[in-house]
């Protein structure tokens, strides 16, 4: 049996319209790779990029920094609630072989780190541009990547 692929994706809680499409559509992309998709859990990039997932017929992991599930959005498959605030950042990227980060902020930068100090893939789509990660300009280019990379 050959095991799933399991792909984070990190990303603001909040961005435009234009962020958001970009999202969705690699959640979307994600579930045609064949991956199981990790995030956040809540608004945001994390929302989209979970309707995307859900639109797909895929599965969705939010881990969440709260005690408990309030704040999910409404697409997370399987809710993770897990108390630990920020720390739930090394949580994701424990979880997953590689990570895909759209925009965000020093959360999504944070994500990045620890992603890379395991010595995961992480492709960056219009977010962090640090030593170690991939840019990529498109969806199709950022799931085509990453999953050549794990």
């Amino acid at each position: 049996m050959t095991e799933r692929k399991r792909i984070a994706v990190y990303g603001g809680s909040m961005c435009d319209m234009a962020t958001y499409e970009m999202a969705e559509m690699t959640g979307k992309l994600l579930v045609n790779a064949g991956a199981l998709v990790y995030c956040g859990g809540r608004g945001g990039v994390m929302e989209a990029v979970c309707r995307g997932v859900s639109e797909a017929g895929g599965s969705v992991v939010g881990i969440l920094p709260d005690s408990d599930t309030s704040g999910i959005n409404s697409y997370v498959e399987f809710p993770v609630a897990t108390g630990a605030g920020q720390g739930r950042n090394v949580m994701i990227a424990n979880s997953v072989h590689g990570a895909i980060a759209i925009d965000g902020a020093y959360g999504t930068l944070s994500e990045i780190a620890h992603t890379l100090a395991q010595d995961k893939p992480v492709v960056t789509l219009e977010s962090w541009n640090i030593k170690g990660v991939k840019q990529v300009k498109t969806p199709q280019e950022a799931v085509t990547t990453i999953m050549k990379l794990i």
